[in-house]
């Protein structure tokens, strides 16, 4: 079902929206500022870190409150990497579909 959002002018038609998703076009999303991204943007993204590792793409992000956290899955290992530019992610290159982290294969 698709609508709009006209005519929810108070807090009881907002209510009856509980549960619902909204959603934009992308197009329709400010810019982003240098070192900003949306995390659809991330998401799919291949992870590799300073020694050439592979680690994984991207599947989703998680929001943590100190900062937003990357999940790399590769086969059945999930990595936790935290979001945090320049200390950990040193480099997102959207063009080239790459993030490049300081981060311990091992972890």
């Amino acid at each position: 079902m698709v609508a709009g959002l006209e005519g929810i002018n108070d807090p009881d038609a907002a209510a009856a929206l509980s549960g619902w998703e909204i959603l934009i076009k992308k197009t329709q999303l400010p810019a982003t500022a240098k070192d900003e991204y949306y995390w659809v943007d991330l998401i799919g993204l291949a992870v590799e870190n300073l020694e050439g590792v592979k680690l994984g793409q991207v599947e989703s992000l998680l929001e943590t409150g100190a900062n937003d956290v990357l999940v790399v899955k590769q086969g059945d290992t999930e990595r936790l990497i935290p979001f945090i530019q320049p200390q950990t992610v040193r480099q997102v290159d959207l063009e080239h579909g790459l993030i490049l982290v300081d981060w311990d294969a091992e972890f």
